[in-house]
């Protein structure tokens, strides 16, 4: 076996994840000549070059890809279980509300889901536009404060006959009974949860047996139907079988309902659907996955003799979790205390770029660096320099240590499966832990097959100190120094070797 001291980190993948240096390395990343490609597309080796580290590239026409290979795994499913109901792909907007995410998924041909009553002010917008198709779903989940009952009630008064209210309490029922227009209600079925106890803080959410049938009888004798019945698992399952059996039991009791209920057509079995940017040993069959799911609907319904319902599923970490990626530059190496992995200390902070990594136990990011892949591999544990805080550290210290390349400060990691959630808890233009600043945005998107860029520069100390109050200064304000990411110096050799800047600038891209 080759000793850990001998590996590159080209063999270090081949001998841990069976992956070469060149080729595919995840469904979204390869590496092509000795760099890194998002998409198969952007060379994020010259956009480093470019623009310096820390960067965001946000590649949208990737979310494009992952809408599309879900809708033909469910397609391929319908055609294996000859399921008669339809399958409808919902983006639940809460893992990342950028216009550029929402809009590109919209074009995509998804459905919508809201947890609050921003989510529905966009949403109105979005109607008005006519970037929002009247024919999409919009399924409004959550608990419901008063301005969210009535960005619900606005919308529908606007005319959107598509949005549906997901009962999470019944006064939410009490306080939209009285809609003037005639509203499509969803239920949301508590019990699913936590069903097996393996996702706490999921249970407080839906409604009770006892409180659906109520739910029931109310809309039955108003002007309103009840259309929608949700069951919520939890995120990120990878167990299938899991996943099933829990769903098992939701499927029963949609079925119960509908015998009673005419009206009721859609089963949601929520998201959970696991996504492939947090582990490079990811593997998950989602075609397979639907087709069992479908086959069990279909064969509960026709235990209890009701047609099918039309399938919705609400996917946010796999819509767009692995459309960015942060670029982040080895400042400094720190030795390890005595038989500790050494320090990469980074030019940026783990806490504000990637917060799941201390709110999720267990996160795990997908990180490769750009170059120096036939360089010895060694033991390191990344840690921000932007903070002076214990916790700004990746991986947690009860977990292993990463393995990259030895070559230190100068060494830019690509970290992936950033696209979901991180900036939406972190926050986007706000001031962060330590004034620490956001990273310069380069936005990619694709009109009429060829791609587009847009630049956002990094967030300036300025603008952060008058969010906190203090007076514009006259002077600047020396917090950050501008510079371009310096290059490693292997890397810089063989940039020389390369073509101009400006001849690669037309095709880093494609």
């Amino acid at each position: 076996m080759v000793q850990l001291k001998q590996q590159t980190y080209t063999t270090y993948l081949q001998n841990q994840f069976d992956l070469d240096g060149d080729g595919a390395l995840t469904s979204f990343m390869t590496r092509q000549r000795g760099e890194l490609m998002l998409g198969g597309r952007v060379n994020l080796n010259v956009l480093a070059q470019q623009y310096g580290a820390p960067l965001e590239v946000v590649y949208t026409p990737q979310i494009t890809t992952q809408v599309s290979r879900m809708q033909a795994w469910a397609a391929q499913a319908r055609a294996s279980s000859a399921y008669p109901g339809r399958f409808l792909y919902a983006y639940a907007t809460k893992a990342n509300f950028a216009a550029e995410a929402v809009e590109t998924a919209l074009r995509a041909g998804v459905h919508y889901e809201t947890s609050a009553a921003a989510d529905v002010t966009i949403a109105r917008s979005l109607y008005r536009q006519g970037l929002l198709p009247t024919d999409r779903l919009i399924c409004c989940n959550g608990s419901k404060e008063p301005n969210y009952l009535e960005a619900i009630r606005g919308l529908r008064l606007d005319g959107c006959t598509n949005v549906i209210p997901v009962l999470d309490d019944l006064a939410e029922l009490e306080a939209l009974l009285d809609t003037s227009a005639p509203l499509r209600f969803g239920v949301r079925e508590r019990a699913a949860g936590n069903r097996d106890g393996r996702h706490p803080g999921n249970d407080r959410f839906g409604l009770t047996s006892a409180e659906i049938e109520v739910a029931a009888e109310r809309i039955a004798n108003s002007q309103h139907d009840l259309v929608l019945y949700h069951a919520m698992v939890g995120s990120q399952i990878e167990d299938e079988a899991h996943f099933l059996a829990t769903l098992r039991e939701s499927v029963a009791g949609y079925c119960r309902l509908r015998r009673r209920v005419p009206s009721l057509r859609y089963f949601n079995f929520g998201g959970g659907i696991p996504t492939a940017g947090y582990r490079l040993d990811f593997a998950f069959d989602y075609a397979g996955f639907l087709t069992r799911l479908m086959h069990e609907i279909k064969a509960t319904c026709a235990a209890y003799d009701v047609p099918p319902p039309d399938l919705i599923g609400e996917f946010g970490r796999y819509t767009v979790a692995t459309h960015s990626v942060y670029l982040l530059e080895v400042g400094a190496v720190k030795a390890g205390q005595p038989g500790e992995p050494d320090w990469y200390l980074i030019n940026g902070s783990m806490m504000v770029t990637l917060p799941d990594a201390l709110l999720v136990e267990g996160q795990e990011f997908v990180i490769f660096p750009l170059t120096d892949w036939d360089r010895p591999v060694r033991p390191v544990r990344l840690a921000g320099r932007r903070t002076c805080d214990s916790d700004d550290v990746y991986p947690r210290p009860d977990a292993p240590p990463l393995m990259l390349p030895d070559t230190g400060a100068g060494l830019v990691l690509a970290i992936c499966g950033v696209g979901a959630y991180q900036q939406m808890i972190s926050g986007r233009g706000g001031a962060h832990h330590c004034l620490s600043p956001e990273p310069g945005r380069v936005i990619i998107s694709e009109l009429d097959g060829r791609l587009q860029t847009r630049y956002v520069p990094q967030q300036d100390q300025a603008s952060i100190m008058e969010l906190l109050g203090y007076q514009p200064q006259r002077f600047p304000v020396p917090l950050e120094i501008e510079r371009r990411t310096p290059v490693p110096v292997m890397a810089r050799r063989r940039l020389a070797q390369r073509p101009s800047r400006q001849a690669r600038a037309s095709a880093q891209m494609e």
